[in-house]
């Protein structure tokens, strides 16, 4: 059974609910039924006896984009794991983006950045190049980025507590860096970080990172190596934004976009571009009674 669910508070009229239906026999989908769940009256719920998630994904695109939805076969539950990006998925930047603010370089660097996320420039060579650019800044630099300008993206509190306590693992993976990810996976309540290592000198970066470098390969090999320690039959929660999120949202039983670029968005099977990060609860059917607070 394939199940897709979207958010569609405003978006419910007869005209369109047709223009889907009609979408959905275009793309060679047998629509079994639709419904509105208890726990949600904002959640419309399709199943189908036989379909292409690809295909129902984007004659959902075509009628309600943007809109907030999930498309994936068999139940869909509680994942016991959540893996996530960093930058601009859990927080609204990008934090090599604001660092170099504090070097008068963030015009070049922001460049780089979008270029590596839009899949265009080979990861680790960008990110080794911007690194570069910041050698001699004052690691005091970092603390008053945090404190200043590094801010939880709306709903990310509510949906890592929430998973927690619902006795999900979560771990944050990112290609950015340990002297922000740690910080921000404290605030969230991240259980674990990945990331990489600034190279600091006399208080001062050095312009080089230390140790190998996380990147798309790292961010799909951790998914898999805590999906297996969890056991047989567990499913995972991947969320990310950029082309170096890719392969851990391929791997992920709910893989999910958020805001995302166009490739990563492609590559999702969930996708938020309307509402915040409380709809992957919604759409995963957590109802608001078991929704915390960080």
């Amino acid at each position: 059974m394939l199940i897709a669910r979207l958010i569609a508070e405003t978006a419910t009229s007869e005209t369109r609910l047709d223009a889907l239906c009609l979408a959905l026999v275009e793309a060679g989908a047998e629509l079994a039924s639709v419904g509105v769940p208890e726990t949600d009256e904002g959640l419309l719920e399709l199943r189908f006896a036989k379909g292409d998630p690809v295909r129902v994904l984007a004659a959902i695109d075509a009628v309600f984009q943007p809109a907030d939805m999930l498309v994936a076969r068999g139940a869909i539950k509680v994942p016991r794991l959540f893996v996530s990006d960093m930058d601009s998925t859990m927080i609204g930047q990008e934090c090599i983006d604001e660092l170099a603010d504090y070097a008068g370089l963030k015009p070049q660097i922001a460049a780089i950045t979008e270029r590596a996320m839009q899949g265009e420039l080979d990861f680790e060579a960008a990110l080794r190049e911007r690194v570069a650019l910041l050698e001699g800044l004052d690691e005091s630099a970092i603390h008053a980025c945090l404190a200043d300008r590094i801010t939880a993206t709306p709903g990310a509190k509510v949906l890592v507590a929430t998973l927690a306590a619902l006795g999900t693992r979560t771990v944050l993976v990112t290609g950015g860096f340990h002297h922000f990810a740690d910080p921000v996976a404290e605030m969230l309540g991240f259980h674990r970080v990945v990331g990489n290592r600034l190279g600091v000198e006399g208080g001062k970066l050095t312009g080089g990172l230390i140790g190998p470098i996380t990147d798309s390969a790292v961010k799909e090999a951790v998914l898999l190596e805590e999906l297996a320690e969890l056991g047989e039959g567990a499913r995972s929660l991947g969320i990310g934004d950029g082309a170096n999120d890719i392969p851990m949202i391929e791997a992920a039983q709910y893989g999910f976009a958020y805001r995302a670029k166009p490739k990563a968005r492609a590559a999702a099977n969930g996708r938020i571009d309307a509402g915040d990060l409380t709809a992957v609860l919604r759409l995963l059917g957590v109802p608001r009674s078991d929704w915390r607070d960080a």
